[in-house]
């Protein structure tokens, strides 16, 4: 998902944190290791509802999602990014209606995104 306002630098960003943030549980089970210690592959697939605003009514608005013409690139900065880092990476195809299977294998989903301002 790519919001409004985001740019290549967040891509990037993101791309390492996502190659190095450790959700992956050691022989303790405890989460320490990330998707490169693990060997792990990437599916990057863009989904602009996760960025779903629901506080008015009951019609989610998608408003705070980046356009097409932005986001695309800004995604595939991200896989390259990620690729760069040595994380395999495979992709949906950006805006098309998709069948997607995957095993969440835990409790733990999370979104990632801009890092609060410090103050």
């Amino acid at each position: 998902m790519v919001a409004e306002g985001d740019v290549a630098a967040d891509a990037e960003r993101l791309a390492g944190k996502v190659a190095r943030l450790r959700l992956f549980e050691n022989a303790g089970r405890r989460f320490d290791r990330s998707v490169l210690d693990t060997g792990g592959e990437v599916l990057v697939v863009s989904q602009f509802t996760l960025i779903a605003d629901t506080s008015k009514g009951n019609r989610p608005s998608f408003s705070g999602a980046a356009r097409p013409e932005v986001a695309e690139p800004l995604v595939g900065r991200f896989c390259d990014a990620l690729r760069g880092l040595g994380v395999p990476v495979e992709t949906g195809r950006f805006g098309a209606h998709m069948a997607v299977e995957l095993v969440n294998d835990g409790p733990v989903t999370i979104v990632l995104g801009q890092e609060p301002e410090s103050h």
